[in-house]
Order: C-alpha cells, then sequence, then structure tokens
C-alpha cells in the first residue's frame, strides 16, 4: 500500500529534504510508525511523548482534517494523501 505524504519545509531536514515521502499503514498511527522507522525524529516532531498529535500540528487525509475524522485512528487506502501542516501564529 503506498500513501503519499507531504512535509512540510520546517521538517524536510529530517526526510533528507524531500517534499514528499511515500508510507504505508491501515491507520494513520500505523503510517506514523512506518515514517518513523524510515525517517528518524520525525514522529517525535509530530507526536508528543504520550503518542498523541500535538496541538500545534495539522493532518488531513485527502483534505479531511483528522481531528473530525478518528484521529490516528482515521482509516487509510492505498494512493491517498496526507497533509502534515504545522500550525501559523503571528500578529
Amino acid at each position: 500500500m503506498a500513501i503519499t505524504v507531504r512535509i512540510p519545509t520546517p521538517l524536510r531536514r529530517l526526510t533528507n529534504n524531500q517534499e514528499t515521502v511515500t508510507g504505508d499503514g491501515a491507520n494513520l498511527a500505523e503510517l506514523m510508525e512506518n515514517l518513523g522507522s524510515q525517517y528518524p525524529g520525525l514522529v517525535e516532531r509530530i507526536c508528543d511523548e504520550d503518542g498523541k498529535l500535538r496541538r500545534f500540528i495539522n493532518i488531513y487525509v485527502n483534505d479531511e482534517d483528522v481531528r473530525f475524522l478518528q484521529g490516528k485512528e482515521t482509516p487509510l487506502k492505498d494512493g491517498d494523501e496526507v497533509s502534515i501542516l504545522p500550525a501559523i501564529a503571528g500578529g
């Protein structure tokens, strides 16, 4: 199963400067585990020490925010696109 993952600029140093990477998993949690084995340090930037998605990171599966789906249990299928977006604040 191939899932495309879009990597934001601040995290690309962990993916050898790749804008997109591929991974697999039946759900977002499994995908994160797979990406963690391929790109050490990446998951720690996305999830906290309890394994929960960090508040300032937004993750979308096919343009749907996982917070309004099933969070890390959101099912994935071949061809899905996952986007990781850091929240932006300013004034």
